[in-house]
C-alpha cells in the first residue's frame, strides 16, 4: 500500500468547514467540524487516487508540500 502526503485546504465559517486538495481537481468536501471535514477529505482523497490507478492512470507522487500564509494590506 502507497502513502501519499497532499496539501489539503479547510476553511471554516459559520456554516461549517468547507476542504479541498489543489492538487486533485474536484476533490471536496465540507462538514460541521473541523475533525469531521478533515476525516472526510481523508476519504475524499483515497477514493480519487484508487479511482484514478483502477483507470491505469498513473498518480505521481508529488517531490514536496509547502504552505505559506501571506498578509496583504489593502
Amino acid at each position: 500500500m502507497d502513502t501519499y502526503r497532499l496539501p489539503v485546504v479547510i476553511e471554516k465559517d459559520r456554516d461549517g468547514c468547507y476542504a479541498f486538495c489543489p492538487e486533485l481537481q474536484g476533490c471536496y468536501t465540507q462538514g460541521d467540524t473541523y475533525e469531521e471535514v478533515l476525516e472526510s477529505i481523508k476519504d475524499a482523497i483515497r477514493l480519487h487516487i484508487e479511482d484514478r490507478i483502477n483507470n491505469g492512470e498513473e498518480f505521481p507522487k508529488p517531490d514536496s508540500v509547502s504552505l505559506t500564509s501571506l498578509e496583504v494590506a489593502v
